[in-house]
């Protein structure tokens, strides 16, 4: 069952995180440049404001999350909200900013960059030993992206091409090799945005102006559609005790009066029951 379980109204909500050690969930809504937090055991919600845009976040161990800012990555106190900078990253065109991103099992933090309008984008990974290594170029939105249970497999979204890539991955180097589409929906008026693998290692992804979740088999077969009272989900993660849950996040950037009519609770966040489950996200450092 689909329930809409926060009324928060977001310009941009994304990148929701599951912190397992903690019980609750954080998102971001980039534009408002706030990290959220939502306990499911008590409803209760607050947000930090962040000073500035915020495309993605991991947690970083006790009360601490890792940030991907408009250009450099940044630690967030969640108790006091005191904001850390860690490292500034330039970016190859002036109109770029960090997008989606999450750590690996291992610990290192995966983001990426976007450039609407040309392939400037590039996927980065910051390793818990400081070092910054940039693995793909040439992409244009940095979108979804995770890893098969068995860590042998990536996946990263590029929006605007509408498809998601896989490639072979190294666990234990952190490397990434052998691309190939995975999942091409350039026949679809939708773009794909983030995404989540679950336990059976099927894709679910949030499809923007699709009003939907869709996921997929290990193959990249359309298994499930998930109809969305909202037309722009955003991103999903599992979360919960059992991990059965799966969180969605909504947008109501660009749309117009009507359409925000239409789609009334665009901004929200969601939940959706599961016959599955799926990982909690990974810590920074491991």
């Amino acid at each position: 069952m689909l329930k809409n379980i926060l009324e928060v109204r977001a310009r941009l909500g994304e990148g929701p995180c599951w912190n397992q050690s903690e019980q609750l969930l954080y998102w971001v809504d980039i534009y408002n440049h706030r990290v959220h937090q939502y306990n499911p055991a008590t409803g209760a919600s607050k947000y930090f404001n962040v000073g500035e845009v915020v495309g993605c976040i991991a947690p970083a161990g006790t009360n601490r999350l890792i940030m991907a800012q408009r250009n450099r990555l940044a630690f967030l106190d969640t108790l006091h909200g005191q904001v850390t900078p860690i490292i500034d990253i330039e970016h190859n065109h002036h109109d770029m900013r960090f997008n989606d991103g999450k750590c690996d099992a291992a610990g290192r933090f995966w983001f990426g960059s976007m450039n609407p309008e040309e392939p400037k984008g590039r996927l980065y990974r910051y390793d818990p030993d400081g070092s910054l290594h940039t693995l793909l170029t040439g992409l244009t939105i940095s979108n979804g992206l995770g890893w098969s249970p068995d860590e042998k497999t990536f996946y990263i979204t590029d929006s605007p091409l509408k498809t998601i890539y896989a490639f072979d991955f190294d666990a234990k180097s952190g490397d990434i090799s052998n691309c190939r589409v995975f999942i091409d929906l350039t026949t679809e008026s939708f773009v794909p945005d983030g995404l989540t693998v679950d336990r059976e290692g099927c894709i679910w992804s949030a499809m923007w102006d699709g009003w939907c979740i869709i996921r997929f088999d290990p193959s990249g077969k359309e298994i499930m559609r998930v109809k969305m009272p909202v037309a722009r989900p955003t991103s999903c993660t599992f979360g919960n005790q059992d991990m059965t849950t799966l969180y969605i996040t909504t947008a109501s950037v660009g749309l117009s009066e009507t359409e925000i009519q239409n789609s009334f609770y665009s901004g929200d966040l969601f939940t959706l029951a599961t016959n599955t489950s799926g990982f909690p996200s990974h810590n920074f450092g491991g």
